[in-house]
Parts: C-alpha cells; structure tokens; sequence
C-alpha cells in the first residue's frame, strides 16, 4: 500500500477493515487521549466504533480518512481521522490525532502533524478544523501551537463517562480568512445554537 505521507521516520498509511485489531491494541496501549477526554479508557470496540462512525445525519462531507502512522518497523506510532469537506467544500475537519506516549515530548507528533497538514493541504484543504476538550491542556497547547484559535465553545458534549466543553478550532491554510469560514459554516460562528 502506498503511503499518504511521510516524514524522516513515519509513513501514513490509510486504516482497512483488516487493520482494527491492530487500531484497537494502540488505542489499549496509549489510553490518555481517552481518559482525558472521556473519563475512561477506550472500550473494548473503540477502533472498531471508530472505524464504523461518520459524521451526523445531515452533515455534508466528502471523505473519511482513517490514517495510521508507522515507524521504520511498521509499528504503529499515529493515527489520524480525517473528513474531507465537512459542512462546506474547502473543510477539513481533524476528528481525531494520537501519538504513542512513548513519543511523547519528542517533537514526534509536530513532525507528524507538519506532514499531515501538507497532505491536507494538497489534497484540497482551505481551512482546517477541530474539536479540542477543553480542560485536555496538552491538546489545546499543541494545537495552538501549530496555529489552530477557537472560533467558538460548545457546552455539554459527552464523551465517554464525562460531559465537556470542547473548544471548535480553526487554522485557515489557503488564504481565506475566520470571517470567510463562519460565512461558510454558520454552526460554527460564536453565537450559534
């Protein structure tokens, strides 16, 4: 299978169904992500729910990409889900990014996320999008520093075992403004229900 991406140590490569078992031992392996966010380590079926889910009825969207990351010994190191156009063509909305404890502080998941947005970029991206718990410091740090800022703040979405704020991010990455995108995607705009 040919890579999405790569850097100096990884290579991404798309997730098959083929690939749960092994999706869900990183997710076992590396439980942070969702014991910060949900309050509990990730079920039993999580890669394969992960795999399964889309976005809501009613939601616009292109693709979903599930990516895995793998090292110079193909074990897995990353993943990513991305979806392609979601509300509005130019929207690429970064469902989820973990990076293998081991690595991190290691400047690993900067390299990845750089090679990452590249790809989105290539492959159409206008303005990037995400969900950052709010309270899941880590996250909302490497995600500002990488340029992301809050466009607004939903109140009361459960995750897990808890109920969150999550803060709604934006990084525009071909030239159109915050402004531009809240005209796209009203859902998105402060003051929205």
């Amino acid at each position: 299978m040919a890579a999405l991406f790569s850097g100096p140590a990884f290579r991404a490569l798309e997730i098959v169904a083929a690939d749960i078992p092994e999706l869900q031992r990183f997710f076992d392996e590396n439980p942070e992500y969702f014991l910060r966010t949900g309050g509990q380590g990730p079920r039993r079926d999580e890669a394969a729910a992960e795999f399964a889910d889309r976005p809501p009825p009613g939601w616009s969207f292109g693709r979903k990409w599930m990516i895995r990351i793998v090292d110079d010994r193909d074990a897995m190191v990353g993943v990513a889900v991305v979806v392609t156009n979601l509300l509005a063509e130019g929207v690429w909305h970064i469902g989820l990014f973990i990076v293998a404890t081991a690595l991190h502080g290691t400047g690993a998941a900067r390299a990845m996320y750089r090679e990452l947005e590249s790809w989105m970029r290539r492959g159409g991206a206008r303005w990037l999008r995400l969900g950052a718990v709010v309270g899941n410091g880590r996250a909302e740090r490497f995600w500002e520093s990488v340029g992301y800022a809050e466009v607004r703040r939903r109140e009361g979405v459960e995750i897990g075992r808890q109920v969150n704020a999550v803060r709604v991010m934006l990084k525009p990455v071909a030239g159109g403004t915050v402004a531009d995108y809240l005209a796209l995607v009203p859902r998105d705009r402060p003051q929205a229900p």
